[in-house]
């Protein structure tokens, strides 16, 4: 029961801080940060998929009723929490298999390599599915390059701030 109010916590915490704070920044006219990826990737290893997917639909529906964005987000957020396995195979190799990974523990370059692929599979649907042409292919892969790593900066400086300190 505490882990899921954790959850819910994460989900209210991440989406409000998106609208209010993150969605207002915007750098050179087209770079903003995106780091209400982190309740998907922060969500437990070992946690109910069904779960995660359905979460990961509503954080990014809501996040496009609030922009006006026509359901980009909602489509990357759930790709992103479709291909979460496969990403921690990947990163973590038999660390994953035992379900032994958590991203808020010292940051290691598997945990960045995690995070970097994460936001990168994101932002390059999101901005895919916003410019929806392909002769802007070089324009979304430019702002999705800048945009990944503005979030992996923010994304990592965030959960700097949460990360419990061992005293």
């Amino acid at each position: 029961m505490n882990n899921n109010l954790l959850n819910i916590f994460r989900f209210i915490i991440f989406l409000v801080i998106q609208i209010l704070i993150f969605n207002n920044i915007n750098l050179l006219g087209y770079i903003n940060p995106y780091p209400y990826l982190l309740f998907i990737l922060l969500f437990p290893v070992n946690g109910n998929k069904s779960v995660l997917l359905l979460c990961s639909f509503t954080i990014g529906l809501l996040l496009d009723m609030f922009l006006n964005s026509g359901g980009v987000h909602a489509a990357a957020s759930l790709i992103l929490a479709f291909a979460r396995p496969s990403l921690f195979k990947f990163s973590f190799g038999l660390s994953y298999e035992y379900q032994t990974v958590k991203i808020a523990d010292k940051l290691t370059p598997e945990r960045i390599t995690f995070l970097f692929l994460a936001v990168f599979i994101h932002h390059f649907i999101l901005f895919s599915l916003e410019y929806y042409r392909f002769s802007l292919i070089v324009s979304a892969l430019i702002r999705t390059l800048s945009t990944t790593l503005f979030t992996l900066l923010f994304c990592l400086l965030i959960i700097y701030l949460i990360k419990p300190s061992k005293r």
